[in-house]
């Protein structure tokens, strides 16, 4: 419930405008409270022509958050969508935690925006009832304007000077769900025709007076060290003004990025190898496989755990594996600096802000205060932006030339030296009774903890909390086992691993649904009955609400997206001949719900490189809480299907300590070719009244879904990413 604290900020704006602060975080609201100055880290401003200005402090990453922020914000301040524009927030006192990641955006702001908006409704109709000498009971709202007794009407352009001299009310009255005019309706995005037509400017346009571009010619194996360099060839490039050497590598300055990496390529560096140089994806493969033979930390045990598999009257048990892959972003990541009078500006698409303003600080040796840093629009981030390498490589640069620098990542760089998926393997084991009953689950991960901005100590990698987390989909699977054990296993690799679109779970959940395929299969039993009896579809003694590995799961909801799923996908009738089905579910830590129901058939015709099949129609039952915006929720969902899609067709794999895939020519993603007949999307409401994450959740179970529709296709089952085409053909 919000109060009078996260509303400190309510002045007159030098314009005659209102401006409402609020509270972001449940940190910044215990901080008021402990008497520490507060500092909200976004607001709202109503000019006096009646614009609405809303500052947000999420990046822009496609995933249409600044449409979504501003809805939220207009629904309770009672204004028209498109009277509301957007200002990107930059580190500072009022805005100390801008990150964006955790499918966490729309949860963040849901509260302290709705609260924000009804606050400032609450202090226009107050201002106008005064100023009409009539009770604010008997005036209300319309978009844009306030209506009072005997057609009085005020815009809140002219209502916004008195508005803020008032004192804000401690609980403002917020719209019941039936008036909401905006929120789940579909609308226009905001910046929707700025981004097709070209307007819109993201990291790679940024053009500023007198600028230079740089690349980095970086360690070609894991571990190498720079011993020298020789310029000479790549200073003779027309345009290449400096080579210098940088923690990062070397970096070559020119009056263009293509001069640039003309000079890169001219250069002659002297690189001693170091520990990783014989780096190999196979053998890291056979070490993960070897790693999971045997238990590892325990970090989940119910009942007897593992030990119930002796007493089963069957065992099954499978081992899947999944590779390692780079993010593969449209736009290559790259950054702007400029280093001049004890100042630094950043121009960046970054997720993190705040920590590249801090770094940079670090770096430069200078206050906080003294560094500047521009969010742009960034196309495309899947957490490989909450790295801030080539931010500090700008800097480090800029800081060398009396210029400001643009640094660029070619697409090589970054699918060769940027931050990767971590490879797993995964041990299952299930043990049935007599009647095919599941009595006992044991599931074992082997991988590489992320991330490498910040690794793990030798005391967390024994830590049973500190693993678990790294093993979403695994100690908090949903399902009602009698016993289940979890354990997880450190398999070291010099690969840089980082932030991941849904982290840990995609591995884990394909690992996970699709085994409990196979173990419906070998039982004689239906998967979509199997899992609804496993979530309590008979409500025969299995709770609700569970909590497994600390994570919160309704099962009632995850049941209820299985169903939707499997009565849009019509389950229960028979395909033709030659055609098959799979189905996966999952909770994520967000508490959104997800089901896939994936259709497959034979390709008919199929070209080199093409996979044996197609994939005639996809169905995807979400629960994400109260939807914002369903256009949103279903651009989430599709583009989870080709983010996993990719994942299923290709990876990054390494050799002497280098990756093989250093384009799209080798990494392969999902293209038009390769897309689904058909996405339906359907959203499950339910009588939570806020929403949930959707960037992350939408990935995870359509993997085991599309593997488990192919099993029954092909009667080969595939237990590895990326799928063995030759196997399935």
């Amino acid at each position: 419930m919000s109060t009078r604290r996260d509303f400190l900020k309510v002045s007159l704006l030098a314009g005659g405008g209102l401006l409402v602060g609020f509270r972001w975080t449940e940190a910044a609201e215990g901080a008021a409270a402990a008497g520490v100055p507060f500092r909200p880290n976004a607001w709202v401003r109503i000019e006096a022509d009646g614009r609405v200005v809303l500052v947000v402090g999420k990046t822009e990453m496609g995933q249409g958050v600044r449409t979504a922020l501003a809805k939220i914000l207009a629904e309770e301040l009672d204004v028209d969508l498109d009277r509301v524009e957007i200002e990107q927030a930059s580190p500072g006192p009022e805005y100390t935690d801008l990150g964006t990641g955790g499918s966490s955006s729309s949860m963040d702001g849901w509260d302290p925006l709705r609260a924000a908006g009804a606050s400032a409704r609450a202090l226009l109709v107050a201002a106008a009832a005064a100023r009409w000498g009539v009770d604010a009971s008997g005036c209300r709202t319309e978009p844009g304007r306030v209506l009072g007794p005997e057609g009085r009407a005020a815009a809140y352009g002219e209502l916004a000077a008195e508005a803020a001299a008032r004192t804000p009310p401690e609980t403002p009255p917020l719209k019941p769900a039936a008036e909401r005019r905006l929120i789940g309706r579909r609308v226009q995005r905001l910046d929707g025709p700025a981004i097709v037509t070209g307007r819109a400017r993201y990291g790679l346009d940024v053009r500023l007076p007198g600028m230079r571009f740089a690349v980095v010619a970086r360690p070609p194996r894991f571990g190498d060290r720079l011993a020298g360099f020789d310029s000479t060839g790549a200073l003779a490039v027309d345009g290449v003004e400096d080579c210098f050497a940088i923690p990062g590598g070397i970096a070559v300055v020119a009056r263009s990025t293509w001069a640039a990496l003309a000079g890169r390529r001219a250069l002659v560096a002297d690189w001693r190898a170091g520990a990783g140089g014989d780096f190999a994806s196979e053998a890291h493969a056979r070490a993960l496989r070897e790693a999971v033979a045997e238990a590892g930390v325990t970090t989940r045990r119910d009942g007897a755990g593992r030990a119930a598999l002796a007493g089963a009257a069957r065992r099954l048990h499978a081992v899947y594996e999944y590779p390692f892959a780079a993010h593969g972003a449209i736009e290559p990541v790259a950054a702007t600096a400029r280093v001049e009078s004890g100042r630094c500006e950043i121009w960046s698409p970054t997720q993190t802000p705040n920590a590249v303003q801090a770094f940079a600080a670090r770096t430069l040796a200078l206050p906080p205060d003294a560094v500047t840093v521009h969010v742009t629009l960034a196309g495309g981030g899947f957490g490989r932006r909450l790295g801030w390498d080539f931010d500090l490589e700008a800097v480090e640069v800029a800081r060398r030339i009396d210029a400001p620098v643009q640094l660029v990542w070619s697409r090589e760089d970054d699918l060769v030296h940027g931050y990767f998926q971590a490879a797993s393997a995964h041990r299952l084991e299930a043990g049935l009774d007599a009647s095919g009953r599941v009595v006992a689950w044991d599931h074992r991960k082997a991988s590489t903890p992320h991330n490498a901005r910040r690794r793990p100590s030798r005391e967390q990698l024994a830590d049973p909390q500190f693993l678990a987390g790294s093993s979403w989909g695994v100690n908090d699977q949903p399902y009602a086992f009698p016993a289940v054990e979890t354990s997880y296993r450190v398999v070291e690799a010099p690969v840089p691993i980082g932030p991941w679109r849904s982290v840990f779970a995609p591995s884990s959940v394909f690992a996970r649904e699709s085994f409990l395929d196979e173990v419906a299969l070998a039982s004689g039993r239906d998967p979509l009955a199997l899992r609804l009896e496993l979530l309590g579809a008979d409500d025969a003694g299995v709770p609700r609400i569970a909590e497994p590995g600390g994570a919160r799961v309704d099962r009632l909801r995850l049941r209820r997206v299985l169903e939707t799923a499997a009565e849009r996908s019509e389950w229960s009738r028979p395909l033709p001949a030659g055609r098959a089905r799979g189905l996966a579910a999952d909770v994520f830590h967000t508490e959104t719900y997800v089901a896939h129901v994936v259709e497959v058939a034979p390709r008919a015709r199929r070209r080199p490189g093409e996979p044996p099949f197609t994939i005639e129609r996809v169905v995807v039952a979400i629960d994400c809480g109260v939807v914002i915006d369903p256009d949103g929720v279903a651009q989430q969902a599709e583009s989870g299907v080709y983010w996993s899609l990719s994942n299923v067709l290709g990876e990054t794999s390494f050799a002497r300590g280098r990756a093989r895939e250093e384009n799209f020519d080798a990494f392969r993603i999902a293209t038009f070719a390769d897309r689904p007949r058909a996405i339906e999307t359907h959203l499950v409401p339910n009588d939570d009244e806020r929403p949930h994450g959707l960037g992350e959740p939408v990935v995870n179970s359509f993997a085991p879904a599309l593997a488990n529709a192919l099993a029954r296709l092909t009667g080969q089952r595939p237990r590895r990413l990326p799928f063995d085409l030759a196997a399935l053909g």
